[in-house]
């Protein structure tokens, strides 16, 4: 059974990765803005309230979390679209395993946004970011990116299918910005009013973020958030995996 549904899910990764090739620019966009936010928080806007040392290794791992958090909307319109049109239907009447098509979908979601995450990390090297720990404490910061982004994921996820129309999706996705901006992405928590900082410092952003600094070896670093960094994403998960596999699983029968 775990065989077929793996097969199930890897047909439906390939289903996904194929629309790259048919809408290349969606594919671009999604890798140009990340670049686009790093260029204007760090030379345009400015910031670093609160921040010591050189405010670009501060704000490098900020952008890779935000980034990590950000871009949902590919997947949940796609997994809308499905619904909307009619596509799921037409699975239904197939051998599949449930829950393949939102598997599958992650998937090439996940390809995506490691490949986003390494054209940022290129773009931080040619600004001039030079990470300080090693080749391990590199890929788990990365890796610690990756989990958080997969937890975010199957949140939106569930909101796409709890939307159930196209057109709800960018409504919903906006509940995902306060997440990304209040975190201590772009400004430490120290410079904030007690009440919000105390908040920021909670955000689950916030602490992949000082993780992937400590990782990184940059200002705003705190061995610390470590722990939280694997513990915050695998609850989220726990809770958001199962309930958007179950919904649509029910919407499917």
């Amino acid at each position: 059974m775990r065989t077929y549904a793996l097969t199930d899910s890897w047909t439906m990764t390939r289903r996904e990765l194929a629309h790259w090739g048919r809408q290349p620019g969606r594919l671009v966009v999604g890798l140009v803005f990340p670049v686009m936010l790093l260029l204007m928080f760090g030379y345009l806007v400015g910031g670093g309230r609160g921040v010591s040392g050189d405010y670009l290794d501060y704000l490098m791992p900020g952008m890779l979390a935000l980034t990590m958090a950000f871009g949902l909307e590919g997947t949940m319109l796609a997994v809308t679209q499905d619904l909307d049109k009619g596509v799921v239907d037409r699975f239904r009447s197939l051998p599949m395993a449930d829950g393949a098509v939102l598997v599958g979908r992650s998937a090439a979601d996940m390809l995506q946004s490691a490949v986003g995450l390494a054209v940022l990390i290129v773009m931080g090297l040619a600004l001039g970011w030079r990470p300080q720990g090693g080749p391990g404490a590199f890929l788990g910061a990365a890796g610690l990116l990756l989990l958080f982004r997969f937890a975010m994921l199957w949140i939106g996820i569930q909101l796409a299918l709890v939307a159930g129309k196209p057109e709800m999706v960018q409504a919903v996705q906006i509940l995902v910005w306060p997440v990304g901006f209040f975190s201590n992405a772009l400004a430490a928590p120290e410079s904030m009013p007690g009440w919000l900082g105390t908040a920021v410092a909670w955000n689950p952003m916030s602490r992949t973020a000082t993780a992937v600094r400590e990782l990184f070896g940059g200002p705003g670093a705190d061995p610390g958030h470590l722990w939280a960094a694997v513990a915050w994403p695998v609850a989220l998960l726990a809770v958001f995996f199962p309930l958007a596999v179950r919904k649509f699983a029910r919407m499917s029968h």
